[in-house]
């Protein structure tokens, strides 16, 4: 199956590198994106929430079948609206770390911009769970500044069957039994996941950033629920 993996803020297509070597073992096509406003030279100032979406949907249009959508973070958000522009065409939204934010609702919390771009905040802003394992010098080394319309949405979503589309949820620096209690709770940034027909919880204890942290055991999660839909 095709596997289009979309990164989270501050990332580009190569914070999959360690991901996609498994992946490809397995027989899977991988797409790791680049999303605009992150290639070098380009300017995020200018790049909205709909500019990323748009990139997710044209990888979408340009594999020959059915697709697996994985987000991290906040590219869970942007996986979603792409669920929502192609819902026939995703056989599976894979949302690590993240989630499918709903319409109306913005991807991230408002992290300071400068110039119209969200750098790497420091450390601070964190919790000591996002952070477990974590080589923070080699990551801030990579780190990009993001758009900041791209964190500021608002989302908008129109094809209610989005919710027809199975979905992994994988937990890392939160437990899925932990994130069931916020759906339970009905509280706004997990609303989405109340309205999807098909839901599988599995946990990934690593920090916030698996992709670094446990690539070789994120991979096994990926494979594992595109095997469960039949890629």
């Amino acid at each position: 199956m095709d596997i289009i993996l979309v990164p989270g803020l501050w990332l580009d297509g190569s914070s999959w590198e360690k991901v996609v070597p498994a992946l490809e073992a397995a027989g899977h096509r991988t797409h790791p994106l680049t999303l605009p406003g992150l290639a070098p030279g380009e300017d995020p100032s200018t790049v909205t929430l709909a500019d990323h979406v748009a990139a997710v949907v044209a990888a979408i249009d340009a594999c020959a079948g059915e697709v697996a959508l994985v987000g991290h973070s906040a590219g869970c958000g942007i996986c979603h609206a792409a669920v929502d522009a192609r819902p026939d065409r995703v056989a599976r939204a894979i949302h690590v770390g993240g989630f499918p934010t709903g319409d109306g609702g913005r991807l991230a919390d408002e992290f300071p911009a400068e110039n119209g771009a969200v750098p790497l905040p420091d450390w601070s802003v964190f919790s000591a769970e996002d952070l477990a394992d974590l080589d923070r010098d080699a990551f801030r080394a990579r780190a990009l500044a993001s758009p900041a319309q791209v964190i500021r949405g608002p989302q908008r979503l129109t094809d209610e069957r989005r919710y027809e589309v199975p979905v992994t949820a994988v937990g890392t620096e939160y437990t899925t039994a932990t994130l069931r209690e916020w759906i339970a709770a009905g509280m706004a940034p997990v609303r989405e996941f109340t309205r999807i027909r098909d839901v599988e919880y599995v946990d990934l204890p690593s920090g916030h950033w698996p992709q670094f942290t446990r690539p070789e055991d994120l991979a096994k999660v990926i494979i594992a629920a595109v095997d469960r839909t039949g890629g």
